[in-house]
């Protein structure tokens, strides 16, 4: 079959370099706005919000540090409310992938340009894709005018990163990889993105976790950050992601340490309804059998391995299963509703996935 596909480059601007952070002004400038509206993490980035406040002086109008994770809805409003009483024309994020998700919220609300200052990993700040969460249900969409004006990278700012937010971001990360290569937009431009990011981020994440003050570690992981929120953006989501995003916004579950759990069994699940698809997620992971070896890092970085720890409720779990097969009626891949229910029980008991040619064997046999 003649291979087609459609590609559409997204209009990012990447600043990358160690102390990368003092050039934020020059980004502000170049977009010729005035008046920034800061949104940030916790405290761990108080001192370079100060030096980012200090440097805009009188172009920062405010800041807000509200952000929590899985983007409710009242929270974002009450920062669309705050923008617009402050007449911020901009907004600048500094922090994780909660903050960079805040401030798309702001700016698709306001119609106003985005920097992106990422602190750990998430991948985020180079996708198009924004969301929001109410009643329990989250829910997300694709914009470009949230996609970040300019993302500065700054591996400095990583420094120190606590080994469990760095392992957890970077397997969120990993998963935006991985994911891009067996969703139903994936291309050969794509997979160069995915392979590449995931396998700086599966050599760098152990160095990170043994090290946090690895500044050449750090950069790495940022470049296969970058790399992957790239390709999720043009290959868009799929099963693991859904899955994902109904376990967070349903059950209020942590949203990074939930893709760590869920990404070996999902690629479990991708492997045994699609084989086809594991073909580049061999080349990348260089492992015959990707689903243990996502499984064996996880356990390797000490993130947990069950649901059950993250503290979703085991009565959860059919409810959960017709959420996910909801979310994936238009996904080419996505099995029946017990196979997901499957996969979620695995996941929520931290079982490690089945060899593939057992698991082959069993699809043979029925």
């Amino acid at each position: 079959m003649t291979l087609a596909f459609t590609w559409s480059a997204f209009p990012a601007r990447v600043v990358f370099a160690a102390g990368a952070l003092e050039r934020v002004p020059d980004e502000i400038a170049r977009l010729e706005t005035h008046h920034a509206l800061l949104v940030a993490g916790g405290a761990s980035t108080q001192d370079a919000l100060d030096q980012v406040r200090v440097a805009l002086g009188d172009g920062c109008v405010g800041v807000v540090r509200t952000a929590t994770q899985h983007g409710p809805s009242e929270i974002a409003d009450d920062a669309v409310r705050v923008a617009r009483e402050l007449n911020a024309d901009s907004v600048v994020t500094l922090g994780g992938g909660s903050v960079i998700g805040l401030g798309k919220a702001i700016v698709q609300a306001c119609d106003i340009p985005l920097v992106a200052v990422p602190t750990t990993y998430s991948g985020s700040e180079m996708t198009p894709i924004w969301g929001r969460t109410s009643g329990g249900r989250k829910q997300t969409w694709s914009d470009a005018r949230v996609l970040p004006r300019t993302v500065v990278y700054d591996p400095e700012l990583c420094l120190g990163m606590p080994p469990r937010l760095a392992a957890a971001s970077g397997m969120n990360a990993l998963a935006h990889c991985l994911e891009a290569l067996w969703s139903a937009g994936a291309n050969p431009i794509t997979g160069v993105l995915a392979r590449d990011g995931g396998r700086r981020l599966t050599n760098g994440l152990p160095r990170v976790t043994e090290n946090p003050d690895d500044l050449d570690a750090h950069a790495g992981n940022l470049v296969g950050a970058c790399l992957a929120g790239a390709a999720l953006a043009q290959a868009g989501t799929a099963i693991h992601h859904r899955t994902c995003h109904v376990l967070g916004g349903g059950w209020n579950l942590p949203h990074a340490e939930t893709h760590a759990v869920v990404l070996p069994h999902s690629t479990a699940l991708v492997a045994a309804h699609s084989p086809d698809a594991m073909t580049e997620v061999r080349s990348l992971l260089d492992d015959a059998d990707p689903p243990a070896a996502v499984f064996e890092l996880v356990t390797r970085l000490l993130l947990p391995v069950s649901l059950a720890a993250l503290g979703l409720p085991e009565d959860a779990l059919d409810e959960a299963a017709r959420r996910v097969v909801e979310a994936c009626r238009n996904d080419p891949i996505a099995p029946d509703e017990a196979a997901v229910r499957r996969m979620l029980d695995d996941a929520f008991f931290g079982r490690a996935p089945q060899p593939l040619e057992t698991m082959a064997g069993g699809l043979m046999r029925g």
